[in-house]
């Protein structure tokens, strides 16, 4: 059973879609797991954590030598990165590592909602780094997911979450479907895609359930206990506004291209644009797009709505406090 069954190694596995891909990939008992740390994370908690779970340790970073990151990749069969957004471009040096040392399928960091070329900055640098692992010829799957359930639900007066401010803005009326998934649910469906030869040199969407922005929020002022001062606090933003405050963050972004937190703005707003006015992530648009439908593929994989997630949310002492 040990050295027979596939090695799986997560760059980026202390994120948040890093640690619910190990969990995932652990809950099966069908992988052999490993993680490629920073050597200035080995010290992190959830490191220790892998390692009572079995995971193995590596250490590394994407500013490695090709030669060295080789040697972290080696023995790898599928390697899955769940790299931070300001690193996405500089993927490509493991990916050659991964080709060198005979990793036998990638799976690059997308994990967002799909999307046209040249509307997201983000998005763009994700449909590159495809583009640059079909030229390099190696084994692939790309995976997309719905918008996470964690960032649609409005936060209630206790939490102290930093996104608590952008958690109830209405876009363009809100009535645009999206897909939504529980990001702790990502990691039994990865589970599955890794696992089937049909999601080879392929796309797959993972989502669990598509709903308007304006019913995200009627859930959250039905589920918080706070529905009449939440949705007093509520404000509306039409296509328009926002399509201009994409414009500014644009700007912005150009006059300070390494601040993150530039960075991390217009992407956010990129997205609002992209799922709330332009309705890119839908069902319906990810298959126009290609994209296999994971629920098609795994029927057998419980379903998770809204308001299941909404009970769970509002019962946490500080909901989105890791947001």
């Amino acid at each position: 059973m040990s050295n027979e069954r596939p090695l799986v190694l997560i760059l980026g596995a202390t994120g948040r879609t890093g640690q619910s891909i190990v969990k995932g990939l652990l809950a099966t008992e069908k992988f052999r797991v490993a993680a490629l740390v920073r050597p200035e994370s080995i010290a992190k908690p959830v490191v220790e954590t892998f390692r009572q779970s079995g995971v193995e340790i590596r250490t590394g970073h994407l500013s490695d030598s090709m030669e060295k990151l080789t040697e972290a990749l080696a023995g790898v069969d599928i390697f899955i990165s769940t790299v931070v957004p300001w690193l996405i471009a500089d993927q490509k040096v493991a990916f050659l590592a991964a080709k060198a040392a005979g990793v036998k399928r990638i799976i690059p960091c997308d994990f967002a909602t799909p999307g046209e070329r040249g509307l997201r900055q983000l998005l763009d640098q994700k449909l590159a780094i495809r583009d640059f692992i079909k030229e390099i010829q190696v084994p692939f799957t790309f995976v997309d997911v719905g918008w996470w359930m964690q960032l649609s639900l409005p936060m209630p007066e206790r939490s102290s979450g930093l996104m608590k401010e952008r958690m109830n803005i209405l876009y363009g009326g809100g009535h645009n479907r999206t897909l939504v998934t529980d990001l702790n649910h990502i990691g039994t469906y990865m589970a599955r895609i890794v696992a089937d030869s049909r999601t080879v040199n392929q796309a797959v969407i993972i989502w669990e359930e598509e709903v308007t922005q304006l019913e995200s929020l009627e859930i959250g002022y039905r589920y918080s206990g706070e529905g009449d001062s939440l949705r007093d606090k509520r404000v509306s933003v039409s296509a328009d506004a926002l399509e201009q405050a994409v414009a500014a963050a644009k700007e912005e972004h150009s006059k300070y291209p390494t601040n993150v937190l530039v960075h991390l703005n217009l992407t956010w707003l990129e997205y609002m644009f992209s799922l709330h006015i332009l309705e890119e992530n839908t069902l319906e648009n990810a298959k126009r797009l290609g994209y296999l439908d994971a629920q098609e593929l795994y029927p057998d994989v419980p379903k998770h709505s809204l308001e299941q997630y909404a009970k769970e949310f509002y019962g946490m002492e500080n909901p989105g406090e890791v947001f």
